[in-house]
């Protein structure tokens, strides 16, 4: 046994995350990692983005560690940049539309427009893989964790967008990722927090959950990441997520679905696997299943501990030293079909102008007022009049993540200032769990023509779906944007007016209002059933 190069291979089997002192620098663990144990994957997550200028100096920084410590191909680097509520690049780039916006323009070309200027951005900055898209078909109401982030409940909907997303990427120069297999979108379990059973047989799997899977491979696959969830119709083992396990990375995803590529765990400090196997025995579970990449997002302690567990496995016989060698081999493959170090210019920091273009901005733009959704409009309540005689107060939750993927950077506010930016007039409230700011604002209410209100998945709130109640005692016009779930509708009293975001991000709450003011024509279609009241 070659002790160095079976280390080497561990090392690209890696995919790390780490907490610098400065977006534009890395952290002295990570440094060590990539030197001393040959770790080939980079994840960036929000702590790690500043300017487009401190992500491209800190991207070349860290290819130029690697190429200077003799790795003979360059490091992946990736990041969860699915767009919408998802996303991690922020000042000076692109807002451009997350999955379920997509889903609702119900145009698969606009997900290929869409993956395309993403992945140009992505590559502008040094980030050559992307964890996207998500191509978990989202038929649960109740999912904490994928919702919005799916383009809708249709398999062969989300089949159709995942490959228009996946080829516009990849047309990008950008490693993409289909995530989370075999499926996660039936769930009511956040994986990050606890492990989510999904209790369907085989049969309904092939039916729904593995439709987009199975149609994204077909049309070259370069990266699929598991899901920690159980699935009792495929593993025997009670509680083994699909991550660990044999039948579904191996049985199903290999030798069913013929599926050759790159195999990915999700974080594997995620509860679903910490607080069960743990993460360095996780680790060697996961490689013994069949992927490829582990991925550990956070702590150095776990991912030293996660090495060492593998060589361990391997020294004490554990572990097939040939299953580490077949991923290596896949690992090179990709590497070499996307990088070289030819392409990479590690002595000048300049950031390509294409970076959030104007061009790129209407591109995002026109298909944002293609998905924004007017789900209701009783008695012809919009538009709305913009004059200073109508008086309009504009209410909104602070932030609440349902899933801790999404980046807390990212504020909600946006909805009152894209309102004055058409209605100066408007007055503006915050709304918060408190008995008293909500009353104060029920009392003010009572002076107001129309009340706009925005939810963030009111669906999960009780409190939200109580204030919205009261609103309605008022006897005054209330126009509801969801700004992130659709399905708030399902729990909230009738409307006049109800329109869907998908997101909150800025544009998408800035057309949303030009819609409710009749500014703009949007043509969105719910690419999800909200099933009566």
């Amino acid at each position: 046994m070659d002790t160095q190069k079976l280390r080497k291979e561990i090392g690209q089997m890696m995919v790390f995350g780490f907490k610098g002192d400065h977006p534009a620098n890395i952290s002295k663990e990570m440094e060590e990692l990539i030197v001393n144990h040959h770790v080939g994957g980079i994840i960036l997550f929000g702590r790690n983005i500043g300017t487009p200028e401190e992500i491209l100096t800190l991207t070349t920084k860290l290819q130029k560690l690697a190429k200077e410590s003799g790795h003979e191909k360059p490091l992946l680097i990736c990041i969860d940049q699915e767009n919408g509520v998802v996303r991690r690049l922020g000042e000076g780039t692109t807002v451009f539309p997350g999955a379920m916006l997509l889903g609702a323009t119900r145009n698969p070309e606009n997900a290929y427009v869409t993956g395309v200027a993403t992945g140009k951005e992505l590559k502008a900055l040094g980030i050559n893989w992307n964890l996207a898209p998500i191509v978990d078909v989202n038929n649960n109401p109740e999912n904490p964790v994928i919702g919005v982030r799916s383009f809708g409940e249709n398999p062969d909907m989300v089949a159709q967008f995942g490959k228009a997303s996946m080829k516009g990427m990849q047309e990008a120069g950008i490693i993409t990722a289909l995530k989370h297999f075999p499926g996660h979108g039936d769930t009511n379990v956040d994986s990050h927090l606890a492990l989510p059973t999904i209790k369907h047989s085989m049969e309904r799997l092939e039916e729904v959950e593995l439709v987009p899977f199975r149609a994204c491979i077909e049309e070259g696959a370069d990266v699929v990441m598991t899901s920690h969830v159980y699935f009792p119709a495929i593993e025997e083992r009670e509680g083994v997520p699909a991550t660990l396990s044999h039948g579904v990375i191996t049985g199903l995803l290999r030798e069913k679905l013929g599926y050759d590529g790159v195999i990915t765990t999700d974080c594997m400090e995620m509860n679903a696997i910490a607080d069960t196997v743990g993460t360095a025995n996780g680790a060697v579970e996961a490689v013994k299943a069949g992927v490829d990449l582990v991925m550990i997002s956070h702590m150095p302690n776990l991912q030293h501990d996660a090495i060492e567990a593998i060589v361990q496995a391997v020294e004490g016989g554990g572990l097939d030293e040939q299953r580490v060698h077949e991923s290596a081999q896949r690992i090179n493959k990709l590497k070499d079909r996307y990088l070289s170090w030819d392409d990479l210019d590690l002595d000048q920091i300049s950031v390509p102008e294409l970076v959030g273009c104007e061009e790129h901005r209407k591109e995002a733009l026109d298909i944002i007022a293609q998905g924004i959704t007017i789900v209701e409009n009783n008695g012809n309540t919009l538009p709305l009049s913009s004059t200073s005689d109508h008086r309009v107060l504009v209410v909104y939750p602070e932030n609440t993540y349902l899933t801790m993927a999404e980046d807390k950077r990212y504020s909600s506010h946006a909805l009152g200032q894209v309102v004055q930016e058409i209605h100066p007039e408007a007055e503006l409230g915050l709304l918060k769990e408190d008995p008293e700011v909500l009353s104060r604002i029920l009392e003010k209410g009572k002076s107001f023509d129309t009340i706009i209100v925005g939810t963030i998945s009111a669906s999960g709130s009780k409190w939200q779906q109580s204030f919205i109640q009261d609103l309605t005692q008022l006897g005054k016009k209330l126009v509801v944007v969801a700004m992130r779930s659709p399905y708030d509708s399902m729990h909230l009293p009738k409307l006049d007016a109800y329109v869907c975001s998908y997101e909150f991000t800025t544009p998408a709450l800035r057309v949303a209002a030009q819609a409710i003011y009749g500014k703009k024509q949007v043509t969105g279609k719910l690419p999800v059933t909200i099933r009566n009241k």
